[in-house]
């Protein structure tokens, strides 16, 4: 039991890092929900994401970045600056590196110079700055601590903790020692909230993570996801329809496919997630339509919600 209500400790902490270092893995394992999508590719987060974990005597406001990359069009810009963003509004930055990357080429001052722009070395913008070493389940005890030695050695890190986000390893530790960290304030949003996103958001993140799973090559990243109906219906099947949007019109015959059998397919698995995620039954429609050029116009990033 906390003492009194002047103990309680609410704060922003945004998880940042290259691609595929496992952030909306360990979003989803901290939230002990899946608000972020996965998959194996890299790029996969285009928002900035939020997740809200309330305790008995803590609230952390997560915030999911896309990966750190050196942008090649508008689009990634936008992603950029969602990460920037994050880092702008947090108390703690959770900085992530892949424990198995790191064994193959080693601790390199020249990565974490890339990849952070809060590098620590650098005064780090006044953050308190965590390494958190993921995927050490893909390791060998033996190799960790002197890979954590070596940390400790090249940046001044407030903290750097191992853990596996995939089997929740560490991630209990991993909320406890933050708590520490955030300033004294009260919640700042109801205890039972896990996102301030609505759900129409989510529904059109979930027929996006289809599509990276289902596709290979240059459709998911020259796909994006619109959701134009959204009607929720109690005694029926809710009615949701949805533009997946692609910059040519061969895109569009590869994601319909022969007979419609692939969009099927990418709407079949889209439903089932959604109606899981809704706790109720879907009607999913779905239509792809050709934007030529999406991903570096400014008016239709910003229609396609990926503007300020």
């Amino acid at each position: 039991m906390m003492d009194s209500a002047e103990d309680f400790r609410t704060g922003y902490v945004a998880l940042v890092g290259e691609p595929n270092v496992g952030k909306s893995t360990l979003m989803n394992a901290l939230l002990k929900q899946k608000i972020s999508i996965v998959t194996k590719k890299p790029q996969t987060t285009r928002h900035k994401i939020m997740g809200i974990l309330s305790g008995e005597n803590f609230q952390i406001i997560f915030l999911d970045t896309p990966g750190l990359i050196t942008p090649k069009y508008l689009l990634q810009e936008m992603m950029m600056k969602f990460a920037s963003s994050a880092l702008d509004d947090a108390d703690v930055v959770l900085f992530l590196i892949d424990a198995e990357q790191v064994k193959m080429h080693g601790v390199a001052n020249s990565m974490l110079e890339k990849a952070l722009p809060v590098n620590p070395a650098n005064g780090g913008r006044g953050k308190k700055i965590f390494l958190v070493i993921n995927k050490i389940d893909c390791v060998e005890k033996s190799d960790l601590l002197p890979m954590i030695d070596s940390f400790r050695k090249a940046f001044p890190f407030e903290e750097i903790l191992p853990i596996s986000a995939l089997n929740s390893f560490g991630t209990e530790e991993l909320v406890a020692t933050v708590v520490n960290y955030l300033p004294k304030h009260p919640p700042l949003y109801p205890p039972d909230i896990i996102s301030e996103a609505p759900e129409k958001f989510f529904v059109s993140e979930i027929i996006r993570e289809k599509i990276f799973e289902q596709f290979a090559e240059e459709i998911p990243y020259s796909a994006t996801v619109d959701v134009i109906a959204f009607k929720e219906r109690a005694a029926k099947k809710h009615f949701i329809s949805a533009e997946i949007f692609v910059e040519r019109q061969s895109q569009k015959g590869i994601l319909i496919g022969k007979g419609g059998e692939a969009l099927k397919k990418v709407g079949e698995r889209a439903r089932a997630e959604i109606e899981s995620f809704l706790d109720h039954p879907v009607f999913l429609e779905l239509h792809v339509k050709v934007r030529e050029k999406w991903r570096g116009s400014e008016a239709w990033l910003k229609r396609l919600g990926y503007g300020n």
